[in-house]
């Protein structure tokens, strides 16, 4: 596909690989094109030989990623056709971002909700404005995310919070992300370009070979969360051609709590 993104931005400067999804008008939710970009700039990164950080963030000062775009989650056909298990190519871009041989850092200056909450677990490292917050919204929206974003989550905060955070679907501050070990650190809001740049001149120094390595050791370890993921978006797949799950999508559009119990059978 061509370089000439329409919804990312794509970096390399002073060593470090910057991937900002730049969608700011709509909390920088992502679509099929998003993914698809994101996949594209994933693989390019991972040949930047001068690199051994990609940060991945998100354009203005609102938001990293609110997750899946709703307003075209029921009729996007999308700038390159449905693709992957759902309609969109969503466990090929985590695979990219997961099998990455940089280290990643997710720079979270604000809304890291859904998908986008997904997105900051997976990278390597998280660093946060006091001003972020961070949660998921699935369940209140006719969704789930089967592997990463439950089974990885769990990996990282623990069995009794991840549940918390998946079937409350509850906001939480940076600062109690942090204290989860859901974030590395928080900073002031205006200091979170200054850390992540000070991260990133500490990594650059290290032997991008030996970082390889370790990163393939820690991924080794939960490396059968990819299986379950695979497994588990089949089911998601029937799940979102339910009147149940469309409840929700429909409900999130038209601004109003859904009633998800009358379309169980």
């Amino acid at each position: 596909m061509s370089k000439q993104y329409k919804d990312i931005l794509y970096e390399v400067k002073d060593g470090v690989v910057h991937v900002t999804i730049n969608r700011p008008e709509v909390y920088n939710a992502f679509r099929n094109q998003t993914l698809e970009e994101l996949i594209d700039a994933l693989r390019r990164a991972d040949e930047e030989k001068s690199a051994n950080v990609m940060v991945l963030s998100g354009a203005g000062d609102k938001s990293f990623c609110t997750g899946g775009d709703q307003k075209v989650h029921l009729s996007e056909d999308g700038l390159y056709g449905p693709r992957g298990t759902v309609g969109m190519p969503i466990e090929e871009m985590q695979t990219a971002l997961r099998d990455l041989r940089k280290v990643s850092i997710a720079k979270v200056q604000g809304f890291a909700i859904g998908g986008g909450n997904v997105f900051a677990t997976m990278c390597d490292l998280t660093i946060a404005s006091e001003k972020a917050t961070f949660g998921q919204v699935g369940p209140k929206v006719g969704s789930v995310d089967p592997g990463w974003g439950t089974a990885y989550l769990a990996r990282i905060v623990g069995e009794k919070k991840a549940r918390e955070i998946w079937f409350l679907c509850r906001r939480y501050s940076a600062a109690e992300a942090a204290a989860m070990g859901l974030v590395n650190k928080v900073v002031a809001h205006e200091q979170l370009d200054a850390e992540v740049e000070q991260w990133c001149r500490e990594i650059n120094q290290m032997s991008p070979t030996a970082l390889t390595i370790a990163k393939r050791s820690f991924n080794a370890d939960s490396e059968n969360i990819r299986g379950i993921g695979f497994m588990g978006i089949q089911t998601v797949k029937h799940y979102y051609q339910s009147e149940e799950s469309k409840e929700g999508v429909r409900a999130f559009n038209e601004k109003r709590k859904p009633d998800f119990k009358k379309h169980v059978t």
